[in-house]
């Protein structure tokens, strides 16, 4: 009998060669795990809470266009599900086409919403009157152009003439490149995390973020202070806040927001606390390692030591040891 655990698996955004492969083959090579490409970012959270997967890898946040919305809200509400890593990945995109298309005759680009704004003024440079036609993920319409191609097809009836792709997409389908390193930030990074079900939290490592999604408990002047100021007096440093409308009425927000620092941290636990006597939601959504290892700037009086002994000379003023 066989005593060898089954392969993990991963559902991500495909079909293969898109950038949350990549982003999950920093996780997990196809030998290690199961790889099983969903059509978008929803599909792929869901096959997680479904018990199809599990784990799921998923954009969250771009250089380009900040957080990714559709990850945002699918991990606000629901069953429970947390972060436990993140990967960074650069961004890059080659414009490709059919053997024989010619750069000054591409009037439709297929491209992902996110491939497109980031390629945006390339493209009004280079191709002004082309029009955008979407993708569903980054290598969509290099697998559709492929197969037409192997079938025989009529390369006229595709709804597009060239579209922007992942540069390795490029070997992986056997493409034509027209142009190359087409971005317009040739800085531009993705960021990437791994989505499972609640369990043990990991270990601080020293460079940790906490993501959490916070509901205000009103309103009116100053409830978004309030709900701040439960980070700032403690020291903890907001690396990104968004709001999202929660979706019962206009004008009601939540907020998504990264903490440097780890539950386990004094002034991070001190400030979940506060938040949570403060605001009607709070969803804790995982605390886990940095991909990029920087550790957070704790300020004098934010230490765990200092935290720890300041509760233990409230306890010696309430025992009368003044």
């Amino acid at each position: 009998m066989s005593t060898s655990q089954p392969r993990p698996r991963y559902a991500y955004l495909g079909p293969a060669g898109t950038f949350t492969e990549e982003a999950l083959r920093q996780v997990a090579s196809p030998e290690d795990a199961e790889y099983l490409p969903q059509t978008d970012v929803g599909s792929a959270i869901a096959a997680v809470h479904a018990g199809e997967a599990d784990f799921a890898v998923v954009a969250i946040e771009s250089t380009a266009e900040g957080g990714v919305t559709a990850t945002l809200d699918s991990l606000a509400t629901g069953a429970p599900l947390v972060l436990l890593r993140e990967m960074l990945v650069p961004v890059q995109f080659t414009l490709v086409g059919a053997p024989g298309t010619r750069l000054e005759d591409v009037r439709r680009v297929s491209a992902h919403p996110h491939a497109w704004v980031q390629c945006r003024r390339w493209l009004a440079s280079h191709l002004p009157h082309a029009v955008h036609v979407p993708a569903t993920s980054n290598t969509a319409p290099a697998a559709m152009l492929t197969e037409a191609l192997s079938d025989g097809e009529n390369l006229a009836d595709l709804p597009f003439d060239a579209a922007l792709v992942p540069p390795a997409a490029v070997g992986t389908y056997g493409l034509e490149p027209l142009a190359e390193r087409v971005a317009d930030n040739p800085s531009a990074l993705t960021r990437f995390v791994v989505v499972g079900p609640p369990g043990e939290v990991p270990p601080p490592t020293g460079a940790d973020k906490t993501t959490l999604v916070v509901h205000l408990p009103d309103n009116e002047a100053g409830a978004l202070l309030s709900m701040l100021e439960q980070f700032a007096v403690r020291g903890v440093n907001l690396s990104r806040i968004e709001s999202r409308p929660i979706g019962d009425s206009i004008g009601r927000y939540s907020f998504s927001i990264d903490a440097e620092g780890h539950v386990t941290d004094e002034r991070v636990g001190e400030a979940l606390m506060g938040l949570h006597r403060r605001c009607p939601y709070v969803r804790f959504l995982g605390s886990y390692p940095r991909a990029d290892a920087v550790e957070p700037t704790v300020h004098p009086g934010t230490t765990d030591g200092e935290f720890t002994e300041a509760r233990e000379w409230l306890a010696r003023l309430r025992a009368g040891q003044a």
